[in-house]
C-alpha cells in the first residue's frame, strides 16, 4: 500500500498535523500504536499558551470548540510551604493567556474533527526503512506496512521513525515523578482540597516536589517529583499500591498531612513516570521524504510547553507544506529549521524546576513571572 502523507502517533502534534492538512486538501493517514481512543488515560490538565499551543488551534479552525471545553478558575496558581503555609496564591480573575483544558477533551476535539477513517488504530510500529528517493517503508506488528512519500514521525519519545534521521536517544533526566489521584477530593478529603485551592499548586524542597490540579469533577490530579536515579524505584514495589504509597510517602517526612495525603490516599495506584531528554540541540541534516514533531523531535524534560510545541509542530508543517504545493522539500526544510529555534527558545524559556528549586526560589520566580 502505498500513501501521500503518514503520520506516525495520534497525539496531539500528529492530529492537529492531519486537521491543518485537511483544511487545505491535502489527505493524511495517521497510524497509533493504540487499539481506540478509549485504551487508555490521555494524562490530565494541560495549559495551553496564548503563543504557541493557541496560535495552533486557531490554524486547526478549532478555537470555539476548545473555549467549551476551557475550565473556568484553573489558571489559579498557589505556591505552599512543605508545613502547608500559602506562600504564593494568584487568582484567575479570566484575564490569563494559558487557560486550562484536559488533555483527553483536547485530542477528542481534534478527532472529531478528522475525516473518518483517517486514523488506524491499533498498529503499533516495529520497523521503518528508506527505500530510496524519500520513499519509506513502514512495518506493522500486525505484519502489514505502508510506502509513504512523506513520513512524519508524531511518535513521541521512544519514536520509531527518529532513527531514519539521528541516532540520538533520551536518556534519563534523573528525575521521576509518580502521579496519583484523589476522587470527589471536597468531600472525601476536605484538609487536602482546601490547601490545593482552586487551580494549581507546587510545593518543593531540594530534590522533593508535589505538583497537584484541581480537574473536572472535584478530582485532584497529583505528580510526586523525586531525583533519585532510576534503579532506586527497584525497592518500590508497584504492584502493592499501599505499600508503594507509603514508601513514597516516606520520601516526604516532616511535609504536613494535607500534602502527603496526596500520595498515601491515592484512589489509584501510584504511577511511575521517569523522566527522559533528548540531548540538548538535537537537530540533523535534511533527509528526504521524513521529519519528526513533538517529542520524537525534540523530547524535554516536563516544562510546561511540550504539549504546546507539539501541535505548533503540527500546525507549522501543515501550513508549510500547504504554502509549497509540489515542492515537499522545501517546505520540510523550512519547517525544520523554525522548529529547531523554537525547540531550543523553549529549552531556555526562564522558568521552574521544582526539583533543583526551595520554596523560596519559587516564589521569587512567580513574582518576577507571574507564571513559569
Amino acid at each position: 500500500m502505498t500513501t501521500d502523507v503518514t503520520i506516525i502517533g495520534a497525539g496531539l502534534g500528529g492530529l492537529t498535523l492531519a486537521r491543518v492538512l485537511h483544511l487545505h486538501g491535502i489527505p493524511a493517514t495517521v497510524y497509533e500504536a493504540e487499539p481506540s481512543p478509549t485504551a487508555r488515560s490521555q494524562g490530565g490538565l494541560l495549559d495551553i499558551h496564548d503563543y504557541n499551543g493557541q496560535l495552533a488551534i486557531h490554524a486547526a479552525d478549532l478555537t470555539d470548540e476548545f473555549r467549551a471545553i476551557v475550565l473556568d478558575g484553573r489558571q489559579a496558581m498557589r505556591i505552599l510551604d512543605t508545613d502547608g503555609t500559602v506562600l504564593f496564591d494568584k487568582s484567575d480573575d479570566g484575564t490569563g493567556g494559558r487557560p486550562e483544558v484536559q488533555r483527553g477533551e483536547l485530542r477528542q476535539i481534534l478527532l472529531d474533527s478528522l475525516p473518518p477513517g483517517t486514523v488506524r488504530w491499533g498498529r503499533k510500529v516495529t520497523r521503518t526503512r528508506a527505500l530510496g528517493e524519500g520513499r519509506h517503508e513502514v512495518v506493522f506488528a500486525d505484519g502489514r506496512s505502508v510506502v509513504t512519500g512523506l513520513l512524519v514521525g508524531a511518535d513521541g519519545a521512544w519514536s520509531r521513525v527518529r532513527p531514519l534521521l539521528t541516532a540520538a536517544e533520551p536518556a534519563y533526566t534523573g528525575r521521576s515523578v509518580v502521579e496519583t489521584y484523589l476522587y470527589d477530593a471536597a468531600t472525601r478529603h476536605p484538609a487536602t482540597a482546601k490547601a490545593v485551592g482552586a487551580g494549581s499548586t507546587m510545593v518543593s524542597a531540594r530534590s522533593r516536589e508535589i505538583f497537584v490540579h484541581r480537574e473536572r469533577d472535584d478530582t485532584l490530579h497529583a505528580y510526586a517529583g523525586l531525583s533519585v536515579p532510576q534503579d532506586w524505584f527497584a525497592a518500590v514495589d508497584l504492584f502493592d499500591p499501599a505499600a508503594a504509597a507509603a514508601r513514597i510517602a516516606a520520601e516526604f517526612a516532616g511535609w504536613a498531612p494535607e500534602l502527603t495525603a496526596l500520595i498515601t490516599a491515592t484512589d489509584t495506584a501510584p504511577a511511575l513516570r521517569p523522566l527522559y531528554a533528548l540531548p540538548a540541540g538535537t537537530r540533523w541534516d535534511r533527509v528526504l521524504g521524513v521529519t519528526l514533531l513533538g517529542d520524537a523531535a525534540h523530547l524535554t524534560a516536563p516544562n510546561g510547553e511540550g504539549a504546546n510545541l507539539a501541535m505548533l509542530d503540527g500546525a507549522e508543517l501543515g501550513r508549510a507544506l500547504a504554502a509549497r504545493p509540489g515542492d515537499t522539500e522545501a517546505a520540510l526544510a523550512a519547517y525544520e529549521q523554525a522548529m529547531f529555534e523554537r525547540a531550543l527558545q523553549s529549552a531556555g524559556i526562564p522558568g521552574i524546576d521544582p526539583g533543583e528549586s526551595t520554596v523560596h526560589d519559587l516564589v521569587a520566580a512567580f513574582t518576577r513571572h507571574e507564571q513559569p
